[in-house]
């Protein structure tokens, strides 16, 4: 084999293997990609759980705002009661008359 032949398959062996070499990165690419949007596709189902759970907080919070507590329910039952007793006294005193 002379100088040439040697030459060639030097060459030619360094280009197989940076054949190879590309395949190898173009792989790594395309699972780093699919990786890439596998991630997309979780910070959006993050983001749309987020705006979700927010919204059901607002609506949580308002309730509250809202809502009357059974404390305040028995205050005023026992008050409208005690109204109602000084009324039937009025209407008692009254009809004494």
């Amino acid at each position: 084999m002379n100088a040439n032949e040697k030459t060639l398959n030097t060459f030619a062996t360094r280009v197989r293997q940076m054949i190879l070499q590309y395949q190898e990165l173009k792989q790594e690419n395309n699972e780093l990609y699919e990786l890439v949007d596998q991630r997309d596709k979780e910070i959006a189902q993050l983001k749309s759980q987020l705006n979700q759970a927010q919204s059901e907080y607002s609506s949580l919070k308002m309730a509250k705002m809202i809502e009357i507590s059974d404390g305040d329910m028995e205050s005023a039952q026992k008050r409208i009661a005690k109204l109602i007793r000084d009324v039937n006294k009025c209407i008692t005193l009254i009809s004494e008359k």
